[in-house]
């Protein structure tokens, strides 16, 4: 028995808008406009300020996330205390946005990483100056890099934003200069 009433109460909060639209088409037929406006303005206000919640979140992980070099996914959900869908939901939707940003998040291993300004602005650096991936990582060790697929990834993610430009110099030039000086 209760179950059914579970039910009742997920439909209706599926479809709550439909039913307030059609309790403000009958209380205007019965001529009780005035109730139709304030029901119609009530509910417009609760449905703006359900918005709210929404915004601070955004905010709240746009700050941690700047907090870090380099942060996970799966960190941030357990530091926000929030479901790791959400945080990926959220995360994805940044990374759509991000061609005019210094920083970057990118999907590797199945998860979201995101990775601080400075840790882009020092890889452009390396990576502009001809080093190879392995010397790259090892440059960016202050930077909480994990594996050289990272390294591999930034690159590429940076290279399809049209970030990344062509390397002043390159990988060969660099390894002659270290081996002749």
């Amino acid at each position: 028995m209760p179950k059914k009433y579970i039910v009742i109460f997920k439909t209706i909060g599926r479809h709550w808008f439909w039913i307030l639209v059609l309790v403000i088409i009958i209380l205007a037929i019965y001529g009780e406009y005035i109730a139709a406006i304030v029901l119609s303005v009530i509910f417009l206000v609760f449905f703006l300020l359900s918005y709210i919640p929404a915004l601070f979140f955004k905010n709240r992980l746009s700050r941690l996330m700047k907090k870090y070099y380099r942060i996970e996914d799966t960190i941030l959900a357990r530091k926000l205390k929030k479901k790791i869908n959400k945080i990926r939901e959220e995360m994805f939707d940044l990374s759509q946005k991000q061609e005019k940003k210094n920083w970057l998040i990118a999907f590797l291993n199945k998860q979201y990483i995101y990775y601080h300004e400075q840790t882009i602005a020092k890889f452009m650096e390396l990576y502009n100056k001809g080093f190879t991936e392995k010397e790259i990582f090892e440059g960016l060790q202050e930077f909480e890099l994990k594996t050289r697929a990272e390294v591999k990834m930034i690159a590429e993610n940076l290279i399809k934003l049209n970030r990344l430009s062509e390397r002043e110099i390159s990988v060969k030039e660099h390894r002659e200069k270290q081996r002749f000086a």
